[in-house]
């Protein structure tokens, strides 16, 4: 069921039966059921701290364990997207790109995406691939959907750095903005990812069919976002509703530092980090208002 953890406070006094004996700490732990209302513990979150460490470096060796290109793998994927992309889209379909060669304008959209996506698909299906340890120890579930998110972190590291070297190449210098738009977008990129991938992961413990449907979700996802296209094309008029989506706001972002084209996208990431918040509110409320029936049911 579901349940929070009270920190008691140590023993005050000498210990029992020594005499003049020092005080000795205690940190003592209280497991009791949960409030009518759930709520997320940000001080139970990061007393686990040590927990998420573990989780991320298991994700991380993982993901390239007996491979033969591993960490590669970070860098191949958004270069072949971002050929398929090129040629499809902007030499077949002759999508604009604002002046920029499509190939850097999509690689500086797939750069954030692919991160985005890892970690949805990822926080998803966490619970499922640790359904062990649901009903072996206690600690804060928030914690597994969690791990994705900053295991993804690596991969896109890796990837940034590619895709710096190929602006480079192009000539293109970012925009001292940089320092300041892309933590942000990728803070609301992140929190995008951890409150929708609480939601399915939560959902996915009782209806398998999430599996199917959130790869399916995320390539609807893509193409709503502003990866093949630039934002410019979307009327005026529609581009703060367009915006509720936050990784319209975080591609944006991306590409006006990088690209140094134009101004950073103030109006659209002010609306991502709005509504990202609220999805990852709503999102670990409902993780949270939920956990009562994993164990049973995973």
């Amino acid at each position: 069921m579901a349940s929070h953890v009270e920190l008691l406070a140590p023993p005050t006094g000498p210990r029992p039966g020594v005499e003049g004996s020092v005080p000795v700490p205690a940190r003592v732990v209280r497991i009791a059921p949960a409030g009518r209302w759930p709520k997320v513990d940000l001080r139970e979150l990061w007393s686990a701290r040590d927990m998420l460490g573990f989780l991320v470096w298991r994700d991380v060796k993982v993901r390239y364990a007996q491979t033969v290109l591993g960490a590669g793998w970070a860098v191949i994927q958004p270069l072949m997207a971002m050929v398929v992309f090129t040629v499809i889209f902007g030499r077949f379909a002759r999508i604009p790109s604002e002046g920029v060669p499509y190939a850097v304008f999509a690689l500086a959209a797939l750069v954030p995406w692919a991160y985005f996506a890892g970690a949805l698909n990822g926080a998803a299906s966490s619970l499922l691939s640790n359904r062990g340890l649901l009903t072996k120890i206690y600690f804060p579930r928030l914690v597994i959907p969690l791990a994705p998110a900053f295991a993804g972190l690596v991969d896109f590291a890796i990837a940034f750095v590619v895709l710096l070297l190929v602006l480079a190449g192009h000539g293109f210098v970012p925009s001292p903005w940089a320092l300041v738009v892309l933590p942000l977008s990728l803070l609301i990129a992140m929190m995008t990812a951890v409150g929708v991938g609480s939601w399915l992961s939560a959902l996915n413990v009782q209806y398998r069919d999430v599996k199917q449907i959130t790869p399916f979700l995320v390539q609807l996802w893509m193409y709503a976002s502003p990866i093949v296209y630039p934002l410019s094309l979307v009327p005026g008029e529609l581009r703060t509703v367009y915006a509720l989506n936050p990784m319209v706001g975080v591609i944006a972002g991306f590409r006006s530092v990088l690209l140094a084209r134009e101004a950073p996208p103030w109006p659209e990431l002010l609306v991502a980090l709005l509504s990202s918040s609220a999805v990852l509110v709503a999102g670990t409320l409902f993780f949270r208002g939920t956990e009562r029936t994993f164990a049973d049911v995973a």
